[in-house]
Formats: C-alpha cells, structure tokens, sequence
C-alpha cells in the first residue's frame, strides 16, 4: 500500500501546488486520508520521517552558527514566551478536561507536561518556509532559527529528565568532539563534488546521531553538533554539502507529514478540542512580537519571526508521547495533540504565505512598537549618493560588481540580507549596506527606488517578483534587471518589466573569450 500512499502524497500535493499553496498541506492532508482508507502504516513511514528530520537537523548544523544562539534576543525570547504561554495553556487544558470527563488527568504533572509539550514551535515547517522563501540567510529566520535550536535543547533537557536515567559517563567524551575538526577538515578535502560527498554527509549525520544514541542522548542533537563541527572544519564544503543534501532531505520529509495522519482521527468531541488548542496557537506571534520588540528588534523582523514560530511541534509529538508511554498523559491527548498540530499548519502556512503582505498593509501601526534604540544589525544604512544598487552580493553580485566598476560606474552599491556577510564584503573592498531587498522600510527610507538601474541576483524566484513587484509598486521606472536561475522563470518577471538574463547564458562565451585571452594575451 505504500506506493498508492506516495502516489496520494504526489497528487494532493501538485493540486496544492496548482491551487497556489506549498506542497506540504497536500502530504498533511494525503497522510489523513490514507488512514481514513486503511492504505499503508505509520511503522512504514517511520524510518523515513526520522530519517528527514536527522537529515533536516544536520543540514541546520551546517548553516548554524553557534553565535546566532548568543544575543539575548534569541534565548531571552525563547524562555520568556515559555514563561507566558505554560501557565496560560495549563489553565485552558485543566478548563477543557474539567468540561470533557475523558481528558482528565490521572497524573498531577499531566497539564504542565501538555503544555510544555505544545510551547515549542516546529523546526521542520519553519525551515521549509524559508527555504521556499529563499529566505534562509536572512536576519530574521536566523533568529527564529535560534529560538527553535533554544527550544530543541529544551526539549532534549525534558527526555534526558523523564527518562529515568541520565545519559552515560561516557557523554562527557563527547566534549573532546572540537578537537576532531583538524581530521573532518582533511576528510572534507578529499571527498571530492560529487556523490561521495553527499554519502558523506548521510555518514556523518547518521554516524553522530548513533553516537549520542550510544551515550544516552538525543540522537537529532548529535546530527545537529555534527552540521555544526563541518561547518567550522571546511566552510566552502560544507555549503556545498548543504545544497546537495537538500533535494534528498525534502523527499525524507515528506514521509513525516505523511505520519502526522496516522496518529489517527479523534472522535467529534475531541476534534472541538484540537479546534479550541488551534486557536490558542494565534497568541503565540503576538507573544514573540512583543518580546522581540521590547528586546529593540524593528516590527517587521518581529512580525515575520513572530509568524514563522506559528504552529505546534513536531518535538511536542515527541514529548507527549514519552509522557504517555510514562502514565503521564492519556492516549485521547495525544491524538488530539497530533490534530491539533496538523490545524496550526493549516492556520501558518497561508498567512506566512502572505506575511509580507500583511506586513506592509499593517506597517504603520506594528512600527508604533518598536523601540527609539535599535540594535546594529537593524539599524538601516544609507546608500551614500549610489545610482546602481546590486540587491544580493553573492558571486554573481559580486562579479556583477566588478564588472559595472571596469565599465565606468562609479557609484555602485550592494545590498546583503546577511549581516555578517554585509561586513565581510565591506572589508573585502566591496561597498555594501545590510538589507533584504524584499523590505518595503527599507525601500522608503534608503531611497533605492532613486537609483538609475538596479541589478537583482537572488536565489529564490518568488523573492525576485516580490521585489520587482515592490519597486514597481514604488514608483521605479528605470531598468530593473534579474538574473534568473531557470529558463521558464523569466516569464513572471518580464511581466513586471524587468530585464531578465539566464545566469548561464554567457558562459560558454566567456570561457572560450578567457582561454584565447591567455594563450594570446595580445590578441
């Protein structure tokens, strides 16, 4: 039945797709049915959701740097929306199973577990937002990224707890694990750019993951350790193992929206019940909006952060049901928290469809928020007189740089989502300012859309025709030029009169024009 299950997924998911939502609702809903229609098993799904989400943990290891985690706006956020939402979601459970007699709780810990269990946010969607987005090396999704890491560590804290026994002396070894990037360095070396590498990755995630398994822990932290430790070792490699690893990571995790169906179909009663905790989850963006703007945070980063945490986890799955296994919490509470999960993809994913939408019809009112004092990583900068701006540094920006240089342009500028790279560019003698080019504040308040050409080299096509869309709908009427990634997406942005060039439609001519060059440079 498996195939007929992975055959519903693919359909449900084009027709999703087709409809103009992410794919992933159509898994959620193709997983539902198939238990509804007896088709397949969730034992069958297993080892390919466990193994998407190993993979996923991994390849935020590989992205992840460990002072993304250190600015108090990411731990101080994570803890203190626990602080706020735990009590609050503890009276609404001892209220519901006061109301409906077969939620009640045998055990005094049961609603403080469920509502530790339902305050975490689910790394797998958040990511999957990003990437879909093309948003994963912005300010904000790093500092979801961290909070969702906080809450990860959290939630290993709480299994080590209750597992009855503590992790193996043996863990302690796992401290010396630093001194082994000298020999991954040498390891990532030799593997080459093709499939070793990416069997090199499926290596180490799984090899970590066992290895902590060994000593008692989490075997996702040590997947997500092992990311980190590459990262550090070969930082060129291990971006080239991220893009790899990629395709292989989304096809696993497919089998995990599928499993989510197959905790089953609660009865009517219980489905209210999902319904009333679905709603409860609209408090969450709020909740970190305040905080992330009471920590000097601008409105927009943290109302796309605030939207981007908006679900349950796939983690609390997790916790509830090692509860559950303990006596802690009734079979009822875990189907309904299953369901519950799969309503609050159905609430976050159309709105963070639109978050920038929403952003923007709503700005003026979320920027009366924000704090007069603003953090160096959000205070906007100034184009300093540019006339072409670049939105997106990256090798194609830059070459695009260095190219306008030579032909006369002195006033040019880039524009890096990536705070940390905005200061490596400045420092490597390209001119650059921090700011995503899809932020209608900074549009207004830089004056960009004042530049004679713009340049737009980005690695997500929805993000290219948001910010054409955006400077058309600022009043630029100058050459707005994008380089596209695949053939049939020029289409979209010509609509929008944009000049397109496909990033490999030169290449072969500048090959040939740079051999001749240097085996005649007199030519």
């Amino acid at each position: 039945m498996e195939p007929l299950v992975i055959a519903l997924a693919f359909l449900l998911g084009l027709a999703f797709r087709k409809a103009g939502y992410p794919p992933l609702l159509g898994y959620l809903l193709a997983g539902f049915t198939a238990h509804a229609l007896g088709m397949g098993s969730e034992a069958a799904l297993k080892p390919l959701a466990d193994a998407g989400i190993l993979l996923l943990l991994f390849t935020i290891g590989l992205k992840l740097n460990p002072r993304d985690l250190s600015p108090r706006y990411v731990w101080g956020s994570a803890l203190l929306h626990m602080v706020i939402a735990i009590p609050l979601t503890t009276a609404v459970i001892y209220l519901i199973a006061m109301v409906y007699a077969p939620l009640s709780f045998a055990h005094p810990a049961g609603p403080f577990t469920l509502a530790f269990a339902l305050s975490f946010s689910s790394t797998v969607l958040a990511i999957k937002l990003f990437e879909e987005r093309g948003e994963m090396a912005s300010f904000y999704a790093s500092i979801a990224i961290g909070i969702l890491v906080v809450q990860d560590v959290l939630a290993v804290v709480y299994l080590v707890a209750t597992s009855g026994h503590l992790p193996s002396p043996w863990a302690l070894a796992l401290m010396a694990l630093p001194f082994t990037i000298p020999l991954l360095k040498r390891l990532m070396q030799l593997m080459g750019h093709g499939e070793l590498l990416l069997l090199s990755g499926v290596v180490f995630a799984f090899g970590a993951a066992e290895l902590f398994v060994a000593v008692d822990l989490k075997g996702g932290l040590g997947a997500l350790v092992m990311g980190m430790l590459l990262s550090r070792a070969h930082e060129a490699k291990s971006r080239e193992l991220y893009d790899q690893l990629l395709g292989l990571k989304n096809l696993l995790l497919i089998g995990f929206f599928l499993q989510i169906g197959y905790y089953g179909l609660p009865q009517m009663e219980l489905v209210y019940v999902a319904i009333v905790l679905g709603f409860l989850i609209t408090l969450r963006p709020v909740i970190y909006f305040a905080l992330l703007t009471a920590f000097g945070l601008r409105a927009r980063t943290g109302w796309l952060t605030g939207l981007a945490l908006f679900n349950y986890s796939e983690f609390g799955l997790i916790v509830a049901a090692i509860a559950q296994e303990a006596g802690v919490l009734g079979e009822k509470w875990l189907t309904t928290l299953a369901l519950a999960m799969a309503i609050s993809y159905v609430f976050a994913i159309p709105i963070n469809r639109k978050a920038h939408e929403l952003y923007v019809r709503h700005s003026d009112r979320l920027r009366r928020f924000e704090k007069p004092e603003r953090l160096p990583e959000e205070i906007i900068g100034t184009l300093d007189g540019a006339t072409v701006a670049i939105l997106g540094m990256g090798r194609v920006g830059r070459g695009a740089f260095d190219a306008l240089r030579e032909a006369g342009h002195e006033h040019v500028i880039g524009i890096e989502e990536n705070y940390a790279l905005t200061l490596e560019r400045n420092q490597a003698g390209w001119p650059c300012v921090h700011g995503d080019a899809s932020d209608r504040d900074f549009w207004e308040r830089t004056g960009l859309a004042n530049c004679q050409l713009i340049l737009v080299s980005l690695s997500n096509h929805r993000e290219q025709v948001r910010v054409a869309r955006l400077a058309r709908e600022l009043g630029f009427q100058h050459t707005l030029a994008v380089a596209t990634r695949f053939l049939d997406e020029a289409a979209d942005l010509e609509a929008l009169g944009c000049l397109t060039f496909y990033r490999y439609q030169g290449v072969g001519r500048d090959f040939a024009n740079y051999t001749l060059a240097t085996i005649n440079p007199d030519r």
